[in-house]
C-alpha cells in the first residue's frame, strides 16, 4: 500500500467517523448519564464491534453474509428494532438532574452491561457492513500481500474511531454541566430519543450494493 493511499484512507475515515451516528450518540449519552469514566466501557463495546466487522471483511465473511438470501435483511431489521427501542427508552428515561461528577448515575448497571450496550449498538448497524465491504477493499493493492494491508487499515480505522469517541464523550461531559434542571434533562432525553428513532428509520432505506 502506497503512503498516499493510506493518507487518503485517513482523511476519508476521519470525516466518516466524525459524522454523528448511533455509536457517537450512544457514547455521548452514556457520558452525560454516567460520567466520562464509565462511558469508556461503552466506547470499548462500540469499538470492539467495529473491529470485528472490519476484520470479518478482511476474511471475506461479510461478502458471504451479503450473498446469503435474507441474511442482510435480518440484520437490517434487527438494527432498526434495536435503535427504535433505544429511542423509546431515551424518550421515557428518568429526568433526574445529571450529576456532573463521575459517580455512576445508574449504579445497578455494571461495566459489562455498559460494554454490551455499546457492542450491540455497533454490531446492529448494517451500514458498518456496507462500509467494510464496499469501502475498505478500495484501498487494498491486490498486487501485494493483502493481510498486512487490511491490518494497517483496520488499526488506522480503530485509532481514528477511538479519537472521535473521546471527542463525543468529552462533549457529553461538558453538556452535563448544563443539565442540572429536570426540564433540560427531559428535553435532552427526548431529542436523543427522536434521533435514535430517526437513525432506526433511516436504516430501513439501507440496501446492499
Amino acid at each position: 500500500m502506497a503512503i498516499h493511499t493510506w493518507w487518503l484512507f485517513v482523511g476519508a475515515v476521519f470525516l466518516v467517523s466524525g459524522t454523528p451516528g448511533p455509536n457517537m450518540l450512544h457514547i455521548m449519552t452514556r457520558s452525560v448519564d454516567m460520567g466520562l469514566r464509565r462511558s469508556v466501557a461503552a466506547m470499548a463495546g462500540c469499538l470492539s464491534a467495529v473491529v470485528i466487522v472490519l476484520a470479518a471483511s478482511a476474511a471475506g465473511l461479510t461478502t458471504l453474509l451479503l450473498a446469503l438470501p435474507g441474511a442482510f435483511e435480518v440484520i437490517r431489521y434487527a438494527g432498526v428494532a434495536y435503535l427504535l427501542f433505544l429511542g423509546v427508552k431515551a424518550w421515557r428515561a428518568n429526568v433526574a438532574p445529571v450529576d456532573v461528577g463521575d459517580a455512576p448515575i445508574v449504579p445497578s448497571l455494571s461495566r459489562l452491561a455498559v460494554f454490551r450496550g455499546g457492542f450491540l449498538i455497533g454490531i446492529s448497524n448494517p451500514k458498518l457492513i456496507l462500509f467494510a465491504v464496499a469501502f475498505l477493499p478500495q484501498f487494498i493493492n491486490p498486487a501485494r500481500a493483502q493481510v498486512p494491508q487490511f491490518a494497517i487499515l483496520v488499526a488506522t480505522f480503530a485509532v481514528i474511531e477511538a479519537f472521535w469517541y473521546a471527542v463525543y464523550a468529552f462533549g457529553g461531559r461538558s453538556l452535563s454541566r448544563y443539565m442540572s434542571r429536570p426540564m433540560v434533562k427531559r428535553a435532552f432525553n427526548r431529542v436523543t430519543g427522536v434521533i435514535f428513532m430517526g437513525f432506526g428509520l433511516a436504516l430501513l432505506k439501507v440496501k446492499p450494493a
